[in-house]
């Protein structure tokens, strides 16, 4: 391989630049969005928290994507299931300083990296809680639920609707097939007896790529 060659790879795997964008979507909160940013850039391959080709799109396609989501979270207590790493429920606990966020994860590894993440951005709103969400003991109950690349709505919704409170809500971030997703969820939403379906998309004329989002409604 040349030196030209080498030159290339490390430009292709260097982090992206921070959008424009990020610092409207984080206000005040921005250098806690950097920081985070910066240490999931610096040890997020390591811990197997993102893949090796994520850098270059770190802040478009994981931490924007994450944060369109904050203007959706009410007061009050908001689960993340299998929240990673922090994408989106650090990323929204930073956002959303007046919510107070749970995060939902099994492996020992990403615990760690969330608790100790959540100290280092001085985050008193985060409670991380070590279980699968089906396993999760939550009191008192959540009064919003958020996802993102955890699983198919099939399999994602009845996992999450035990733990949400009557008139609560689902929040999962979602891709381009979320249409196809909820048609085959079909008979697990009317099972699980959720209203007001519906999939909103965020951040257009903003950010580069949108954020997709399946909304619904515990009964």
């Amino acid at each position: 391989m040349t030196e030209e060659n080498d030159a290339s790879t490390v430009q292709d795997i260097s982090l992206e630049a921070e959008p424009p964008a990020a610092e409207a979507l984080f206000g005040a909160r921005i250098e806690r969005a950097r920081q985070f940013t910066a240490d999931l850039a610096a040890r997020g391959e390591e811990l197997g928290l993102i893949g090796p080709l994520e850098m270059p799109r770190l802040w478009t396609r994981h931490i924007l994507n994450s944060v369109l989501l904050a203007p959706l979270i009410k007061p009050g207590r908001v689960g993340d299931i299998g929240s990673g790493a922090g994408l989106p429920g650090l990323v929204l606990a930073i956002a959303r300083p007046d919510a107070q966020f749970i995060l939902i994860e099994p492996m020992e590894r990403r615990v760690d990296w969330l608790r100790r993440e959540s100290e280092v951005l001085e985050l008193d709103n985060v409670e991380v809680v070590r279980s699968r969400a089906e396993e999760a003991k939550l009191s008192p109950w959540l009064d919003q639920a958020t996802a993102r690349a955890v699983s198919a709505l099939s399999k994602l919704i009845p996992l999450t609707v035990p733990l949400v409170r009557s008139g609560g809500e689902l929040l999962f971030l979602k891709g381009a097939s979320v249409e196809a997703e909820i048609e085959s969820a079909s008979k697990v939403i009317r099972r699980a007896r959720l209203t007001d379906v519906e999939v909103l998309t965020l951040g257009e004329g903003l950010v580069v790529e949108v954020t997709r989002v399946f909304r619904a409604t515990v009964d």
